[in-house]
């Protein structure tokens, strides 16, 4: 099991610290918002897209550390990205927290940091909403057609 260090660590902290794109779109295309009922953190998001690439993002954040540092790793690479990749890194995250699988490469590897949370299932649902909340947006600009899981895990629980 990893150590509380291995999750709270100076990179978390300095990640958290500096969420990109905290700014409210003029014209977002969709606007979405994961919550984590347990623990009270919130994620909304808004985007804009150009064709199947997201290239507008904003973001609201008021969640713990693990939430504030993966939406800030998220606002730092998703303009740009397209639909179907962000939706690749959201399952490679889910896999890596909930089934030990790998962690995510290329220019989303600064994801991998959160890796210790997987030994803390009650930290999850904080860690995925940016992911959860991009991934409903998507839904909305590409008719909805994929089916989301609710708002916060199951397995919820406080954050920090």
């Amino acid at each position: 099991m990893a150590d509380l260090d291995d999750i709270y660590n100076e990179r978390i902290f300095e990640l958290a610290a500096a969420v990109p794109h905290a700014v409210r779109l003029e014209h977002p295309q969709a606007t979405a918002r994961a919550h984590s009922k347990l623990c009270g953190s919130t994620v909304e998001v808004e985007i804009g897209m150009d064709g199947d690439r997201i290239s507008d993002f904003g973001q609201t954040v008021k969640a713990c550390l693990l939430g504030q540092a993966s939406a800030a790793i998220v606002g730092r690479e998703i303009v740009g990205t397209p639909a179907d990749e962000f939706r690749t890194v959201a399952a490679t995250m889910r896999r890596m927290l909930k089934e030990g699988g790998p962690r995510p490469e290329g220019r989303w590897a600064d994801l991998g940091l959160l890796e210790p949370v997987k030994d803390y299932p009650h930290r999850h649902a904080s860690t995925l909403l940016v992911f959860d909340a991009v991934e409903r947006a998507l839904d909305q600009v590409q008719g909805g057609a994929k089916e989301r899981g609710p708002a916060a895990a199951p397995d919820a629980a406080g954050c920090v």
